[in-house]
């Protein structure tokens, strides 16, 4: 990745510029740059999130004027900039209760942890759920809101400290797979049923692992590879337990403008009740975007990353 100038342009019909203020890192930016995910032509920006401000707004536009403060986390790709021209109708206002950074750090993960716990998977009070990464950014979330909804709440986490992190953010069970059989310790938390749904981001370390988590009929939920694609498997493996698989997108679940500010104002109203709070993200320059990628991928960071233009 290098840092260096472009031409941004002013707003079309239907566009607004922003003065971005902060940027938002996700693993599906991992992704676009190691061709997990292959961008549609090289070189090419990466970054689906962030938060700013209106600076010019374009013909058609009566959402937003001159000076809205804003956040989003859509497509086209080239969130990693310090300004940009993006669609107004893929923004949305930030609440005055939402500082900037946390808007840019909130878009993707909390709209992720709603469609997987609300529409995915919708959770009811009594399940048993099990996080991957739960102290991670889409970890925490997941727990908070999992918690909250009145379920039993699971998680993996790699030592102590992250161990305790995710017990302060509604994850009832932690544990530490470095040291524990996190299958066994499922098994036995749950009294030998299994869970009804695991949330699994990390991929090919814990694919085939989470199948053997399921209760009779559980719900398969991998919505990210942190470890890299999971090995093929046949589909019978689901038989056993009449399990389900589910490989779902965000951008499936807010493709319409009333999909979207439904999906971002649920977010919003959970932080406003406290029923998630998210911790300050860590920041690193926009210079130093490398260097954020390396702290994600070497698992090294809890809760969430921006990069600050």
């Amino acid at each position: 990745m290098v840092f260096e100038p472009v031409a941004v342009g002013d707003p079309g019909a239907g566009q607004v510029r922003l003065k971005q203020t902060a940027v938002g890192v996700n693993y599906i930016d991992v992704y676009h740059r190691n061709g997990t995910y292959p961008l549609p032509a090289m070189p090419n920006g990466i970054g689906m999130e962030a938060a700013g401000v209106v600076e010019a707004v374009g013909a058609d536009v009566a959402d937003f004027k001159v000076g809205d403060r804003v956040a989003y986390s859509a497509g086209p790709v080239g969130s990693y900039a310090d300004a940009r021209v993006m669609a107004a109708a893929s923004l949305v206002r930030l609440p005055d209760s939402i500082p900037d950074k946390i808007g840019a750090a909130i878009m993707l993960q909390g709209m992720t942890a709603r469609y997987l716990l609300r529409q995915t998977h919708p959770v009811q009070a009594g399940d048993w759920v099990l996080v991957q990464a739960a102290a991670g950014g889409m970890g925490l979330w997941l727990c908070q809101w999992a918690a909250a909804l009145g379920a039993r709440v699971i998680g993996t986490v790699s030592t102590d400290a992250k161990a305790e992190l995710a017990a302060a953010n509604g994850c009832h069970h932690p544990i530490v797979y470095s040291r524990e059989d996190f299958v066994a310790r499922v098994k036995e938390i749950t009294g030998g049923a299994g869970v009804a749904v695991v949330y699994d981001g990390v991929g090919k370390d814990t694919f085939h692992k989470s199948f053997e988590c399921l209760a009779v009929r559980g719900h398969m939920v991998s919505y990210g590879a942190a470890s890299g694609a999971p090995e093929p498997f046949a589909l019978s493996v689901l038989a056993p337990k009449s399990a389900s698989l589910t490989r779902p997108t965000l951008f499936h679940y807010i493709a319409t403008r009333a999909e979207l500010l439904a999906n971002a104002g649920d977010v919003f109203e959970v932080i406003a009740a406290g029923t998630v709070k998210v911790q300050a993200p860590i920041e690193f320059a926009l210079k130093d975007a490398a260097a954020a990628h390396r702290a994600l991928e070497g698992r090294s960071t809890t809760g969430s990353i921006i990069l600050i233009p």
